[in-house]
């Protein structure tokens, strides 16, 4: 009786474990930016080379791999990209690069992605793997409007009839996997608004165009109109990262600033967001003779788990993980360029649960994040089993 496939990947992945922890470690210790990921492209290009896979690095940045040659075509995403902030962790393979970070668990996407690569070569090499599988380590996930457009005019899902991908959640236990039919991130752009005005003297504010009043009113006004023009059920956020204004107690500045994300949970809501914060950007500061230069950066649009793709992914974390692998997870705020993917071809991703059971829980995009490192084996075996089952079901 032939080996299923299933007990090929688990062999594979158990025999790999301690290269693709040692692979996440390596990447944790050397993270790289946005666009700047060269050195994550030639280790993941290192570990595969030699195992069947058909390499290709596209210009521009990024890796694909695939492997087969006849059947269906499933591809399986990981992110390359860390972040601009500081590690605040003290493991030996805290970042060597200051000021930048794996705080968002892309080194866990692309072990596991890696790891499920190795497996499926194996499954191939056995004869098993009933079509073609084809691996996106996609740059600059973290920018916008981010690096899957890139892929995607490089003709990264050509011919692919589902694509799966998996996002680290450190509020969820090692183990478990959180799995939601529809929509499961929300869309996210960029707002920057410069005002530009006469300055003057505090004590004479009537004489000048009061900038800084002006962009506060910016600040506090936009987020309040705007949830009394967009329908409420989108969920519309504008939350400032960043105002700067003067450099004097008794100065009123002739320029400032203020960025800020504007994110929604509703694709509709999301068409119609830039048009209306312009709108609304101008009347705020009509009263105070300004000039409102506004930066708006379309960004992602929410990732929506396509139903026939959610329930395939869910068979493959059961295959892994047994029948309570996967849990309910809910919709959240955060941005994930993933979602550019599934506006082309059905597709799903998953929440990766990342805590230690009885650990602390942490945050993404903070400096302090860390993971389990049994999530990069799950990675590995999860992605390797969804590509297999959309495969066979295919």
């Amino acid at each position: 009786m032939p080996i299923p496939a299933t007990s090929v990947i688990a062999e594979t992945v158990d025999k790999y474990a301690d290269e693709l922890v040692a692979l996440r470690r390596d990447l944790h210790a050397h993270p790289e930016l946005s666009w700047a990921e060269e050195r994550t492209s030639g280790a993941v290009v290192s570990a595969l080379e030699g195992a069947g896979w058909a390499i290709t690095r596209p210009e521009g940045g990024g890796v694909l791999a695939e492997i087969g040659h006849d059947g269906p075509l499933v591809a399986l995403r990981a992110d390359l990209d860390a972040l601009p902030v500081d590690d605040l962790i003290s493991d030996p393979w805290k970042s060597q690069n200051p000021g930048v970070a794996h705080a968002c668990g892309h080194d866990v996407h692309t072990a596991g992605l890696v790891g499920a690569g190795l497996a499926l070569a194996e499954v191939a090499t056995r004869g098993l793997l009933t079509g073609r599988v084809r691996l996106l380590f996609q740059p600059a996930e973290e920018v916008m409007p981010g690096g899957a457009l890139h892929l995607l005019s490089s003709g990264a899902l050509e011919g692919v009839s589902h694509v799966f991908g998996l996002h680290c959640d450190p509020s969820l236990d090692v183990g478990r996997v959180g799995l939601r039919e529809g929509p499961l991130t929300g869309a996210a752009d960029a707002l920057t608004v410069r005002l530009i005005g006469k300055g003057g003297h505090t004590s004479r504010p009537h004489l000048t165009e009061d900038l800084t009043f002006a962009l506060g009113k910016v600040v506090t006004e936009l987020p309040a109109i705007l949830s009394r023009r967009l329908d409420p059920r989108a969920g519309v956020s504008v939350v400032w990262g960043m105002v700067r204004a003067g450099s004097a107690h008794n100065v009123i500045p002739h320029g400032g600033v203020v960025a800020g994300t504007v994110r929604m949970l509703d694709a509709v809501a999301w068409a119609d967001a830039e048009h209306l914060i312009r709108q609304l950007i101008t009347s705020i500061v009509a009263p105070y003779s300004v000039t409102a230069e506004v930066t708006y950066q379309r960004g992602v649009p929410p990732v929506v788990n396509h139903p026939v793709s959610t329930a395939l992914l869910g068979v493959g974390v059961e295959n892994v993980l047994g029948p309570h692998g996967h849990v309910s997870t809910a919709q959240s705020l955060g941005g994930e360029d993933f979602g550019w993917y599934l506006d082309s071809v059905p597709g799903a991703m998953a929440r990766l649960g990342t805590r230690t059971p009885g650990g602390p829980t942490y945050d993404l995009h903070q400096g302090n994040l860390r993971v389990d490192e049994a999530a990069t084996g799950i990675a590995a075996r999860v992605l390797a089993e969804a590509a297999v089952t959309a495969l066979d079901a295919s």
